[in-house]
């Protein structure tokens, strides 16, 4: 399955970039993120619940970035298991370009995401509609973080 999007951000480029590369601003953002730690430079491990159409699960996996070329694109591979659920893994490049102005961004993504098991049983329609809305969660959350009360909010986040 392939994802292609497009995504205005209202801030700069720089602070969209030091929200991609914070790992606190990512596990607020990140529905159903119990866990974003790092293990080393541009590699993490993630856990998180997530439910697609009739599956439930707690995935389990690894994020690793590459491609670094701060602050206009990286590419971020990573693969999860959720137990009986299934597998899901995926390559996503990211590019930032400025806006109409300083203080906005432009985001392209374009993701190639693998799934087995329960979840590939379920059909791809039902695995996109999932993708999409957990997509338009971590961008909703993501551009929160980005604001002054986002900041707030980051403080708070349990390491």
């Amino acid at each position: 399955m392939i994802i292609e999007e497009t995504e205005s951000i209202e801030a700069s480029i720089d602070r969209v970039w030091q929200g991609l590369n914070d790992p606190g601003i990512l596990k607020l953002s990140l529905p159903g993120c119990e866990d974003f730690l790092v293990r080393e430079e541009n590699k993490f491990e993630v856990v998180m619940q997530a439910k697609i159409g009739p599956v439930k699960a707690r995935f389990r996996g690894e994020i690793e970035l590459s491609d670094i070329n701060p602050p206009n694109s990286y590419t971020i591979a990573g693969s999860g298991k959720g137990g009986v659920a299934g597998f899901a893994k995926g390559i996503a490049k990211v590019s930032l370009s400025p806006g109409n102005n300083s203080e906005h961004t432009e985001m392209k993504y374009r993701i190639e995401v693998t799934v087995g098991g329960k979840l590939a049983q379920i059909g791809s329609r039902l695995v996109s509609g999932a993708a999409k809305k957990l997509s338009d969660e971590f961008f909703e959350k993501f551009r929160e973080s980005l604001t002054d009360t986002g900041k707030d909010l980051e403080q708070e986040a349990p390491g």
